[in-house]
């Protein structure tokens, strides 16, 4: 009765350790951990039960166990989780399932015993073993994964010690198993054992199949062999390593259905995306086609916030690698204060075309980890497609200008007015021949501004003026060749929001000698200005200025 006790303190103390350390250090996923918990409740009904010699009850407490166990590192080991892709693990445990079974069973025991060992016990402690060391390999120096090792170990050498010399000392791996696996769950290290990871899956092979096949098909064969020989004595161990064999098919199954399914929603999604990135013609387009591919691609709720910025001013600087972390990434986190949550921030860069559009920006995700760990790939492809969408419509509005450049010199070369583009710094993008006449020069300055044109006295008024918007009117003078001022009227409309013009157009009208601005002009006047003014009206008419 004593014995059963301290059973029972043993089991609940470390299932009790396993649901602090979840709760205290919350790990990416914690299903594992609980039904690890849950394998722990029942090995200590089963050892409880041996010690009030309920052997019976025991047993189907101990395969619980294993069941549970087993539910636990197929969490732990999951597409998506630690470890990348699992498909030759799986493989591997089904093959060597089915070869300790054979070895069990023609080589070993009789009725499946060595002694009192039992053989389903057995494998399924050589199995558990197994997969934990494979995780301890995978996440490299980790006390949380030793300790799990440290526990299998301890429930495999007792599953062999204990019936050949039952006492204390023969069952210190039990005790071993319930101490090393609370302790593994209170350790801080115990988050990297779910933390997410891009999936990574493996090219099929015909071999791993067959191989598959094999260790499935094996334990029906054991049965019939022992069956035609006589009576069936090792029932229960073929059933195990027949149900523990299935268990591991049918996941492998799943995982290759699964991934092939998300394989073939990001491509519908991805290809989708691509025509309407195609088709987009402006920057608004651009983002509603990459926000409708985030929602198709991604689980829903997985996306807290989508940000699409095209300019990197969006972006924090902190964020982004430093010029020492190498060439640019394609991607890279912010933490968050969520463990569960992170942001993903792919940059809207294509070096060959940055001189298109040198401003960058960025897609910027907030959402679940786990799922953006998976989708990242693809979300790196429709950042790209982006990119490259806005840089087209760059290069298409940079050669729009450019004809609406070439259309506008055609037609106003010989007009009597001047027309004069304006960036918005004021800077001289385009002026007509006759400003050069106008002032007596072969050429304007390189990136001059209008304002080095003008008189000093008058730039404080021109620069008032194009500090708002709208339309207006200003009298300047203009500083000729040979230091002499001609009076104009600057007439100026704003088009800064134009997609073609994106800056201000000035037209520049100088007035004869001796004639104050506003002055009306005379009939003779007006006859003799007239091509000039059937001019004006065909330039205005043209470009509504």
């Amino acid at each position: 009765m004593l014995r059963a006790v301290e059973w029972i303190v043993l089991g609940i103390g470390s299932a009790a350790a396993i649901v602090y350390g979840v709760r205290r250090h919350r790990p990416a996923r914690i299903s594992p951990w609980l039904l690890l918990a849950g394998a722990i409740v029942a090995s200590a009904c089963g050892d409880v039960l041996t010690a009030l010699n309920r052997p019976a009850a025991a047993d189907v407490c101990f395969y619980a166990m294993i069941v549970l166990v087993a539910c636990s590192l197929l969490q732990l080991t999951r597409v998506g989780a630690i470890l990348v892709d699992r498909a030759r693990l799986i493989d591997l445990l089904a093959f060597a399932c089915s070869t300790l079974l054979v070895v069990w069973v023609f080589v070993i025991g009789d009725a499946g015993r060595i002694g009192n060992i039992s053989g389903a016990y057995v494998i399924g402690a050589l199995l558990l073993l197994a997969v934990v060391a494979r995780v301890l390999v995978v996440v490299g120096r980790n006390l949380s994964a030793a300790l799990l090792v440290l526990g299998a170990v301890g429930v495999l050498v007792s599953d062999i010690l204990q019936p050949l010399w039952p006492g204390r000392l023969s069952e210190s791996g039990f005790v071993v198993l319930y101490l090393a696996w609370g302790a593994a769950a209170l350790h801080p290290s115990m988050v990297r054992l779910t933390v997410p990871a891009a999936p990574c899956p493996s090219s099929w092979r015909g071999r791993w199949a067959a191989l598959l096949g094999i260790s499935v098909a094996t334990p029906p064969v054991v049965l019939l062999i022992e069956a035609v020989h006589g009576t069936v004595g090792d029932g229960v161990v073929i059933a195990v390593a027949g149900a523990i064999t299935l268990v591991l098919a049918i996941t492998r199954l799943t995982d290759s259905v699964t991934l092939n399914g998300q394989a073939l929603t990001r491509e519908r999604g991805l290809r989708q995306a691509s025509a309407a990135l195609v088709a987009a013609a402006d920057t608004p387009a651009v983002d509603e086609a990459v926000r409708a591919a985030i929602v198709q691609l991604m689980p829903p709720g997985a996306i807290r916030s989508t940000v699409f910025a095209i300019d990197d001013r969006w972006v924090t600087l902190e964020a982004a690698p430093g010029i020492e972390a190498g060439p640019p990434s394609s991607s890279w986190w912010i933490e968050d204060a969520d463990r569960d949550y992170a942001t993903l921030v792919c940059p809207l860069w294509l070096e060959p075309l940055a001189v298109a559009r040198p401003g960058g920006g960025a897609l910027i995700l907030v959402g679940r980890r786990d799922a953006l760990t998976a989708a990242r790939d693809t979300v790196e492809v429709l950042a790209g497609q982006a990119a490259l969408a806005l840089d087209r419509i760059s290069l298409v509005e940079a050669v729009g200008r450019r004809d609406s450049d070439l259309y506008l010199r055609a037609v106003i070369r010989n007009s009597a007015d001047i027309v004069v583009v304006l960036d918005e710094d004021q800077r001289i993008r385009y002026a007509s021949p006759s400003l050069r006449e106008l002032l007596g020069v072969d050429d304007l300055p390189p990136l001059a501004a209008l304002g080095d044109l003008v008189c000093p006295g008058d730039r404080s008024q021109l620069l008032q003026a194009f500090r708002g918007s709208g339309d207006g009117v200003v009298f300047c003078s203009l500083l000729r060749a040979d230091d002499s001022q001609v009076l104009v009227e600057a007439r100026y409309r704003d088009l800064r929001e134009d997609r073609l013009v994106q800056g201000f157009v000035v037209t520049l009208r100088d007035f004869p000698r001796g004639r104050e601005p506003g002055e009306q002009l005379s009939q003779r006047d007006n006859l003799d200005e007239l091509p000039a003014w059937v001019n004006r009206r065909s330039v205005r008419h043209k470009f509504r200025y």
